[in-house]
């Protein structure tokens, strides 16, 4: 799934402010070398060295999550793309998804409702003869959500069982 411009900025956004917050435990750690006393440059280079380690490491997580994420999950199935698109097109609908774009045969867009406390999902399915691609992310104004990664899982899982029962029909 591609996002473009401000979109890609805010989707990747907590991921940018761990990077932010690793450099910041650098600056620390270089800042260290130049305290008089030792007692405080080894205090203050071990929360530095703490701080880099574990912001640097929840960076990597997010940012291999959210890339994880944004990959098309591949489904091969016995119809053709109309079939399939048909299939999904009904599955979208029973779920209460808004349907953003629809191009019958070769792509449907949708976004799930969301609540208080969720934004909803982006959900973007696409058809090639017969093999279905779909992805789901959250909005990228929320950026990152665990909740939401269940939401999208969910998602692709519901595509991917109507695509397959539309081949046992």
């Amino acid at each position: 799934m591609e996002l473009e411009g401000s979109e890609r900025i805010r989707y990747f956004a907590p991921t940018a402010i761990c990077c932010y917050l690793a450099v910041l435990c650098a600056a620390l750690i270089t800042t260290s070398l130049f305290l008089v006393t030792m007692q405080d440059a080894v205090a203050v280079t071990a929360a530095g060295v703490l701080g880099l380690m574990l912001s640097g490491g929840l960076a990597l997580v997010f940012w291999w999550a959210q890339r994880r994420d944004l990959r098309y999950l591949r489904v091969v199935t016995a119809s053709d793309a109309r079939s399939n698109f048909e299939a999904v097109r009904s599955a979208a609908h029973s779920a209460g998804w808004s349907i953003l774009r629809e191009d019958p045969g070769r792509q449907l867009d949708a976004h799930t409702a969301g609540s208080s406390l969720n934004r909803g999902e982006r959900i973007a399915v696409r058809f090639r003869e017969c093999e279905v691609l779909v992805a789901s992310i959250c909005d990228p104004n929320v950026g990152f959500s665990l909740t939401g990664r269940r939401h999208c899982e969910a998602h692709r899982e519901l595509v991917r069982r109507a695509v397959l029962a539309s081949r046992v029909r």
